[in-house]
Protein backbone atom coordinates (compact mmCIF):
# COMPACT_ATOMS: atom_id res chain seq x y z
CA UNK A 1 0.00 0.00 0.00
CA UNK A 2 2.97 2.19 0.05
CA UNK A 3 2.28 4.01 -3.43
CA UNK A 4 3.00 7.36 -4.47
CA UNK A 5 0.54 9.73 -3.01
CA UNK A 6 -0.02 11.75 -6.59
CA UNK A 7 -1.56 10.23 -10.05
CA UNK A 8 -1.12 12.09 -12.80
CA UNK A 9 -1.37 10.24 -15.68
CA UNK A 10 -4.42 8.98 -17.36
CA UNK A 11 -6.59 6.44 -15.71
CA UNK A 12 -7.94 4.47 -18.17
CA UNK A 13 -10.19 2.62 -16.37
CA UNK A 14 -12.02 5.83 -15.81
CA UNK A 15 -12.77 6.13 -19.37
CA UNK A 16 -14.27 2.21 -19.87
CA UNK A 17 -16.30 3.33 -16.13
CA UNK A 18 -17.86 6.02 -18.22
CA UNK A 19 -18.71 4.09 -21.34
CA UNK A 20 -19.60 0.84 -19.56
CA UNK A 21 -21.84 2.98 -17.31
CA UNK A 22 -23.83 4.89 -19.72
CA UNK A 23 -24.78 1.26 -21.31
CA UNK A 24 -26.06 0.03 -18.29
CA UNK A 25 -28.08 3.31 -18.31
CA UNK A 26 -29.37 2.36 -21.73
CA UNK A 27 -30.07 -1.22 -20.75
CA UNK A 28 -31.77 0.55 -17.53
CA UNK A 29 -34.05 2.42 -19.55
CA UNK A 30 -34.80 0.02 -22.12
CA UNK A 31 -36.00 -1.82 -18.97
CA UNK A 32 -38.11 0.91 -17.89
CA UNK A 33 -41.20 0.33 -20.29
CA UNK A 34 -41.69 -3.09 -18.04
CA UNK A 35 -40.64 -2.15 -15.08
CA UNK A 36 -43.80 -0.86 -11.94
CA UNK A 37 -42.55 2.70 -12.06
CA UNK A 38 -44.23 5.30 -13.95
CA UNK A 39 -42.38 6.54 -17.12
CA UNK A 40 -43.11 8.53 -19.84
CA UNK A 41 -44.34 5.38 -21.88
CA UNK A 42 -45.40 1.90 -20.46
CA UNK A 43 -46.32 -1.29 -21.61
CA UNK A 44 -49.47 -2.71 -21.25
CA UNK A 45 -48.17 -5.49 -19.21
CA UNK A 46 -45.17 -4.57 -16.36
CA UNK A 47 -43.10 -6.94 -13.77
CA UNK A 48 -42.11 -7.21 -10.23
CA UNK A 49 -38.85 -8.61 -11.62
CA UNK A 50 -37.59 -5.67 -13.68
CA UNK A 51 -38.92 -3.85 -11.21
CA UNK A 52 -36.67 -5.38 -8.74
CA UNK A 53 -33.93 -4.76 -11.19
CA UNK A 54 -34.98 -0.92 -11.48
CA UNK A 55 -34.28 -0.58 -8.19
CA UNK A 56 -31.08 -2.40 -8.01
CA UNK A 57 -30.26 -0.42 -10.74
CA UNK A 58 -30.87 3.13 -9.34
CA UNK A 59 -29.06 2.42 -5.77
CA UNK A 60 -25.93 2.56 -7.69
CA UNK A 61 -26.30 3.69 -11.25
CA UNK A 62 -26.46 7.46 -11.52
CA UNK A 63 -24.09 7.62 -8.10
CA UNK A 64 -21.50 5.64 -9.71
CA UNK A 65 -21.84 8.32 -12.92
CA UNK A 66 -20.91 11.23 -10.48
CA UNK A 67 -18.45 9.55 -8.76
CA UNK A 68 -16.68 8.93 -12.59
CA UNK A 69 -17.57 12.63 -12.98
CA UNK A 70 -15.51 13.76 -9.77
CA UNK A 71 -12.81 11.33 -11.00
CA UNK A 72 -12.31 13.07 -14.17
CA UNK A 73 -12.51 16.33 -12.22
CA UNK A 74 -9.76 16.15 -10.55
CA UNK A 75 -7.43 16.17 -13.95
CA UNK A 76 -9.52 19.32 -15.35
CA UNK A 77 -9.59 22.16 -12.20
CA UNK A 78 -5.70 23.49 -12.92
CA UNK A 79 -6.69 25.78 -15.09
CA UNK A 80 -10.17 27.59 -14.08
CA UNK A 81 -11.17 29.79 -16.78
CA UNK A 82 -10.51 26.70 -19.27
CA UNK A 83 -12.83 24.43 -17.03
CA UNK A 84 -15.67 26.87 -16.96
CA UNK A 85 -15.64 27.47 -20.69
CA UNK A 86 -15.31 24.02 -20.98
CA UNK A 87 -18.09 22.82 -18.68
CA UNK A 88 -20.18 25.06 -20.47
CA UNK A 89 -19.88 23.75 -24.02
CA UNK A 90 -19.65 20.39 -22.93
CA UNK A 91 -23.09 20.23 -20.50
CA UNK A 92 -25.03 23.23 -20.70
CA UNK A 93 -24.67 23.63 -24.69
CA UNK A 94 -26.44 20.22 -25.67
CA UNK A 95 -28.61 20.56 -22.33
CA UNK A 96 -30.13 23.55 -23.77
CA UNK A 97 -30.12 22.27 -27.30
CA UNK A 98 -32.00 19.66 -25.95
CA UNK A 99 -34.46 21.17 -23.97
CA UNK A 100 -35.56 22.91 -27.27
CA UNK A 101 -35.81 20.39 -29.80
CA UNK A 102 -35.51 16.32 -29.10
CA UNK A 103 -36.95 16.30 -25.35
CA UNK A 104 -40.05 17.94 -26.39
CA UNK A 105 -40.62 14.73 -28.25
CA UNK A 106 -40.35 12.32 -25.55
CA UNK A 107 -43.03 14.83 -23.71
CA UNK A 108 -45.47 14.58 -26.69
CA UNK A 109 -45.39 10.79 -26.90
CA UNK A 110 -45.66 10.99 -22.75
CA UNK A 111 -48.89 13.25 -23.19
CA UNK A 112 -50.32 10.81 -26.13
CA UNK A 113 -49.53 7.72 -24.31
CA UNK A 114 -51.61 9.40 -21.10
CA UNK A 115 -54.62 10.59 -23.18
CA UNK A 116 -53.38 14.43 -22.33
CA UNK A 117 -53.04 15.41 -26.10
CA UNK A 118 -54.80 14.33 -29.22
CA UNK A 119 -52.80 15.48 -32.31
CA UNK A 120 -49.46 15.43 -34.29
CA UNK A 121 -46.52 16.73 -33.06
CA UNK A 122 -46.50 19.88 -34.55
CA UNK A 123 -49.54 20.65 -33.32
CA UNK A 124 -48.08 19.89 -30.03
CA UNK A 125 -44.73 21.70 -29.85
CA UNK A 126 -46.34 25.65 -29.48
CA UNK A 127 -48.05 23.81 -26.28
CA UNK A 128 -44.87 22.21 -25.31
CA UNK A 129 -43.83 25.89 -23.46
CA UNK A 130 -47.25 26.10 -21.73
CA UNK A 131 -46.02 25.39 -17.72
CA UNK A 132 -43.07 23.82 -16.13
CA UNK A 133 -43.15 20.18 -16.56
CA UNK A 134 -42.51 18.95 -12.87
CA UNK A 135 -45.42 21.24 -12.01
CA UNK A 136 -48.04 19.95 -14.32
CA UNK A 137 -47.11 21.84 -17.71
CA UNK A 138 -45.22 20.54 -20.72
CA UNK A 139 -41.58 22.64 -20.56
CA UNK A 140 -39.31 19.82 -19.29
CA UNK A 141 -36.39 22.48 -18.31
CA UNK A 142 -34.22 19.86 -16.64
CA UNK A 143 -34.66 18.28 -19.90
CA UNK A 144 -36.05 15.06 -18.44
CA UNK A 145 -32.74 12.47 -18.70
CA UNK A 146 -30.48 15.42 -19.03
CA UNK A 147 -31.06 16.47 -15.49
CA UNK A 148 -27.85 14.98 -15.10
CA UNK A 149 -25.38 17.87 -17.35
CA UNK A 150 -27.46 20.50 -15.48
CA UNK A 151 -26.76 19.29 -12.09
CA UNK A 152 -22.91 18.51 -13.03
CA UNK A 153 -22.64 21.86 -14.30
CA UNK A 154 -23.60 23.42 -11.43
CA UNK A 155 -21.90 21.15 -8.68
CA UNK A 156 -18.99 21.90 -11.23
CA UNK A 157 -18.97 25.70 -11.09
CA UNK A 158 -19.97 25.92 -7.38
CA UNK A 159 -17.19 23.43 -6.34
CA UNK A 160 -14.58 24.63 -8.69
CA UNK A 161 -12.84 26.64 -6.23
CA UNK A 162 -12.86 23.89 -3.28
CA UNK A 163 -11.61 21.50 -5.96
CA UNK A 164 -8.90 23.98 -7.34
CA UNK A 165 -7.58 25.10 -3.60
CA UNK A 166 -7.60 21.06 -2.85
CA UNK A 167 -5.16 20.22 -5.38
CA UNK A 168 -3.26 23.36 -6.10
CA UNK A 169 -2.92 25.43 -2.96
CA UNK A 170 -3.56 22.60 0.08
CA UNK A 171 -2.39 19.79 -1.39
CA UNK A 172 -1.12 18.75 1.72
CA UNK A 173 -4.40 18.38 3.11
CA UNK A 174 -5.76 16.44 -0.16
CA UNK A 175 -3.18 13.64 0.55
CA UNK A 176 -4.08 13.85 4.52
CA UNK A 177 -7.56 12.57 3.17
CA UNK A 178 -6.49 10.10 0.81
CA UNK A 179 -4.00 8.48 3.10
CA UNK A 180 -6.98 8.78 5.71
CA UNK A 181 -9.19 6.85 3.55
CA UNK A 182 -6.59 4.02 2.74
CA UNK A 183 -6.87 2.70 6.49
CA UNK A 184 -8.49 -0.04 7.29
CA UNK A 185 -12.33 -0.06 6.96
CA UNK A 186 -12.43 3.91 6.55
CA UNK A 187 -13.35 3.70 2.94
CA UNK A 188 -16.36 2.46 4.15
CA UNK A 189 -17.47 4.75 6.28
CA UNK A 190 -17.70 7.49 3.67
CA UNK A 191 -20.81 6.04 3.21
CA UNK A 192 -22.11 8.02 6.20
CA UNK A 193 -23.08 11.38 4.89
CA UNK A 194 -24.81 9.78 2.35
CA UNK A 195 -26.99 7.34 4.63
CA UNK A 196 -27.51 10.70 6.53
CA UNK A 197 -28.76 12.40 3.62
CA UNK A 198 -31.13 9.67 2.80
CA UNK A 199 -32.40 9.12 6.20
CA UNK A 200 -33.26 12.72 7.17
CA UNK A 201 -34.03 14.73 4.43
CA UNK A 202 -37.50 14.33 3.25
CA UNK A 203 -38.52 13.36 -0.03
CA UNK A 204 -41.71 15.58 -0.17
CA UNK A 205 -39.06 18.92 -0.59
CA UNK A 206 -37.31 20.07 -3.95
CA UNK A 207 -34.03 18.79 -2.87
CA UNK A 208 -35.02 15.92 -1.10
CA UNK A 209 -37.48 14.41 -4.08
CA UNK A 210 -36.06 11.17 -6.08
CA UNK A 211 -37.19 12.49 -9.36
CA UNK A 212 -33.64 12.84 -9.98
CA UNK A 213 -32.06 8.82 -10.72
CA UNK A 214 -33.96 7.56 -7.46
CA UNK A 215 -31.81 9.94 -5.56
CA UNK A 216 -32.15 13.43 -3.72
CA UNK A 217 -29.99 15.70 -5.74
CA UNK A 218 -27.63 16.19 -2.38
CA UNK A 219 -26.62 12.75 -2.30
CA UNK A 220 -24.57 13.87 -5.45
CA UNK A 221 -22.49 15.97 -3.65
CA UNK A 222 -20.60 13.57 -1.77
CA UNK A 223 -19.88 11.35 -4.67
CA UNK A 224 -18.31 14.01 -6.94
CA UNK A 225 -16.54 14.83 -4.13
CA UNK A 226 -15.35 11.03 -3.46
CA UNK A 227 -14.14 10.68 -6.71
CA UNK A 228 -12.24 13.58 -6.99
CA UNK A 229 -10.81 11.96 -3.93
CA UNK A 230 -9.79 8.55 -5.49
CA UNK A 231 -8.03 9.70 -8.71
CA UNK A 232 -5.61 11.98 -5.85
CA UNK A 233 -4.44 9.15 -4.67
CA UNK A 234 -2.87 6.41 -5.97
CA UNK A 235 -2.22 4.31 -2.35
CA UNK A 236 -6.22 4.49 -2.04
CA UNK A 237 -6.83 3.01 -5.31
CA UNK A 238 -5.18 0.41 -4.60
CA UNK A 239 -6.86 -0.41 -1.22
CA UNK A 240 -9.86 -0.56 -3.68
CA UNK A 241 -8.45 -2.85 -5.82
CA UNK A 242 -6.85 -4.70 -3.26
CA UNK A 243 -9.96 -4.99 -0.93
CA UNK A 244 -12.06 -5.54 -4.09
CA UNK A 245 -13.52 -9.33 -2.65
CA UNK A 246 -14.06 -8.57 0.77
CA UNK A 247 -16.02 -5.41 -0.58
CA UNK A 248 -18.13 -7.34 -2.99
CA UNK A 249 -19.31 -9.92 -0.40
CA UNK A 250 -20.27 -7.17 1.88
CA UNK A 251 -22.26 -5.80 -0.88
CA UNK A 252 -23.95 -9.16 -1.55
CA UNK A 253 -24.63 -8.91 2.65
CA UNK A 254 -26.33 -5.62 2.37
CA UNK A 255 -28.04 -6.21 -0.43
CA UNK A 256 -29.42 -9.20 1.02
CA UNK A 257 -30.72 -7.68 3.89
CA UNK A 258 -32.02 -4.76 2.74
CA UNK A 259 -34.02 -6.98 0.75
CA UNK A 260 -35.23 -8.71 3.75
CA UNK A 261 -36.34 -4.96 5.21
CA UNK A 262 -38.07 -4.25 2.56
CA UNK A 263 -39.92 -7.41 2.89
CA UNK A 264 -40.67 -6.25 6.36
CA UNK A 265 -41.70 -3.04 6.59
CA UNK A 266 -43.01 -2.92 3.12
CA UNK A 267 -43.30 1.01 1.88
CA UNK A 268 -42.23 3.50 4.44
CA UNK A 269 -43.27 6.76 5.49
CA UNK A 270 -40.70 9.63 6.19
CA UNK A 271 -39.65 10.27 8.88
CA UNK A 272 -40.57 6.73 10.41
CA UNK A 273 -37.48 4.32 11.77
CA UNK A 274 -38.57 1.53 9.25
CA UNK A 275 -38.22 4.57 6.84
CA UNK A 276 -34.38 5.79 8.24
CA UNK A 277 -33.32 2.01 7.99
CA UNK A 278 -34.89 1.30 4.52
CA UNK A 279 -33.08 4.40 3.07
CA UNK A 280 -30.03 3.96 5.13
CA UNK A 281 -29.20 0.52 3.99
CA UNK A 282 -29.88 1.39 0.46
CA UNK A 283 -27.40 4.70 0.83
CA UNK A 284 -24.91 1.76 2.17
CA UNK A 285 -25.49 -0.59 -0.48
CA UNK A 286 -24.94 1.93 -2.93
CA UNK A 287 -22.04 2.48 -1.55
CA UNK A 288 -20.46 -0.42 -1.03
CA UNK A 289 -21.48 -1.46 -4.74
CA UNK A 290 -19.55 1.94 -6.04
CA UNK A 291 -16.36 0.19 -4.46
CA UNK A 292 -16.87 -3.27 -5.58
CA UNK A 293 -17.03 -1.73 -9.17
CA UNK A 294 -13.85 0.70 -8.88
CA UNK A 295 -12.16 -1.94 -7.61
CA UNK A 296 -12.80 -5.11 -10.28
CA UNK A 297 -12.14 -1.91 -12.84
CA UNK A 298 -9.10 -0.86 -11.54
CA UNK A 299 -7.89 -4.25 -11.15
CA UNK A 300 -9.25 -5.23 -15.09
CA UNK A 301 -9.86 -2.20 -16.92
CA UNK A 302 -6.46 -0.16 -16.77
CA UNK A 303 -5.60 -0.87 -20.34
CA UNK A 304 -6.09 0.92 -23.85
CA UNK A 305 -8.08 -0.67 -27.41
CA UNK A 306 -8.76 1.18 -30.21
CA UNK A 307 -12.44 1.32 -29.57
CA UNK A 308 -11.86 2.98 -26.20
CA UNK A 309 -10.66 6.55 -27.71
CA UNK A 310 -13.50 6.22 -30.27
CA UNK A 311 -16.36 4.97 -27.44
CA UNK A 312 -15.05 7.30 -24.66
CA UNK A 313 -15.89 10.60 -27.48
CA UNK A 314 -19.19 9.01 -28.63
CA UNK A 315 -20.30 8.58 -24.93
CA UNK A 316 -22.30 11.93 -23.88
CA UNK A 317 -23.88 12.61 -27.79
CA UNK A 318 -24.68 8.82 -27.02
CA UNK A 319 -26.54 9.45 -23.70
CA UNK A 320 -27.34 12.61 -24.80
CA UNK A 321 -29.93 10.74 -27.38
CA UNK A 322 -30.68 8.22 -25.75
CA UNK A 323 -33.54 7.95 -23.77
CA UNK A 324 -35.38 9.98 -26.87
CA UNK A 325 -35.14 7.29 -29.39
CA UNK A 326 -35.97 4.95 -27.21
CA UNK A 327 -39.15 6.34 -26.11
CA UNK A 328 -40.00 6.90 -29.78
CA UNK A 329 -39.27 3.42 -30.74
CA UNK A 330 -40.80 1.94 -27.68
CA UNK A 331 -44.12 3.96 -28.08
CA UNK A 332 -44.59 1.91 -31.12
CA UNK A 333 -42.96 -1.48 -30.46
CA UNK A 334 -45.74 -1.59 -26.87
CA UNK A 335 -48.24 -1.49 -29.01
CA UNK A 336 -47.46 -5.10 -30.83
CA UNK A 337 -48.58 -8.58 -30.09
CA UNK A 338 -45.73 -10.18 -29.37
CA UNK A 339 -44.36 -11.65 -26.77
CA UNK A 340 -42.61 -8.99 -23.94
CA UNK A 341 -39.16 -10.29 -23.71
CA UNK A 342 -39.51 -10.09 -27.75
CA UNK A 343 -40.57 -6.37 -27.10
CA UNK A 344 -37.24 -5.64 -24.85
CA UNK A 345 -35.26 -7.15 -27.57
CA UNK A 346 -35.96 -5.28 -30.39
CA UNK A 347 -36.59 -2.00 -28.59
CA UNK A 348 -32.67 -2.15 -27.14
CA UNK A 349 -31.30 -3.53 -30.17
CA UNK A 350 -32.73 -1.45 -32.69
CA UNK A 351 -32.75 2.11 -30.71
CA UNK A 352 -28.86 1.35 -29.94
CA UNK A 353 -28.43 0.82 -33.77
CA UNK A 354 -29.99 4.23 -34.21
CA UNK A 355 -28.37 6.36 -31.91
CA UNK A 356 -25.05 4.84 -33.27
CA UNK A 357 -26.02 5.43 -36.83
CA UNK A 358 -26.75 9.14 -35.84
CA UNK A 359 -23.77 9.57 -33.67
CA UNK A 360 -21.59 8.44 -36.55
CA UNK A 361 -23.28 9.71 -39.99
CA UNK A 362 -24.07 12.76 -38.41
CA UNK A 363 -23.46 14.27 -34.69
CA UNK A 364 -19.41 12.74 -35.31
CA UNK A 365 -18.64 14.38 -39.12
CA UNK A 366 -20.18 17.45 -38.85
CA UNK A 367 -18.69 19.88 -36.56
CA UNK A 368 -22.22 22.10 -35.61
CA UNK A 369 -23.32 19.17 -34.58
CA UNK A 370 -20.15 18.40 -32.19
CA UNK A 371 -20.22 21.39 -30.64
CA UNK A 372 -24.28 21.06 -30.30
CA UNK A 373 -23.92 17.34 -29.06
CA UNK A 374 -20.89 18.81 -25.97
CA UNK A 375 -17.71 17.66 -28.41
CA UNK A 376 -15.12 19.30 -29.51
CA UNK A 377 -14.88 20.68 -33.13
CA UNK A 378 -12.66 18.82 -35.46
CA UNK A 379 -9.44 21.32 -36.28
CA UNK A 380 -10.05 23.37 -39.69
CA UNK A 381 -7.62 20.73 -42.28
CA UNK A 382 -4.63 22.35 -43.15
CA UNK A 383 -3.78 24.03 -46.69
CA UNK A 384 -0.58 21.91 -46.27
CA UNK A 385 -2.24 18.49 -45.98
CA UNK A 386 -4.75 18.85 -48.56
CA UNK A 387 -5.04 16.96 -51.50
CA UNK A 388 -3.26 18.98 -54.67
CA UNK A 389 -5.39 19.53 -57.34
CA UNK A 390 -6.33 16.44 -59.73
CA UNK A 391 -4.75 14.20 -56.83
CA UNK A 392 -6.64 11.14 -55.91
CA UNK A 393 -8.83 11.81 -53.09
Amino acid sequence: MNQPISVSKRLLYLDWLRVLAVLAVFIFHSGRFFDQYPWHVKNAVTYASVQFFSMFFSSWGMPLIFVISGASLYFAVDKMGKFVVDKTLRLLVPLVVGVFTHISIAVYLERLTRHQFFGSFFEFYPTYFQGMYDQGGNFAWMGLHLWYLLVLFVYSLVFLPVFYVLKLKIRPALDWLGRAAVLPGVVYLLALPVMAIAMRIDPTTPLGNHNMGGWSVLAYIPFLFYGFLFSSNAGLQARLKDGRWVTLALSLAVTCGLVYAYNLYGNTVYPTRPYAIINGGYALMAWLWILTIFGFAIRHLNFARPVLAYANEAVLPFYILHQTVLLVIGFYVTSWRIPDLAKFGIIASSSFVVVMALYEFAIRRVNILRVLFGMKARPALKPSLAPAAGEAD
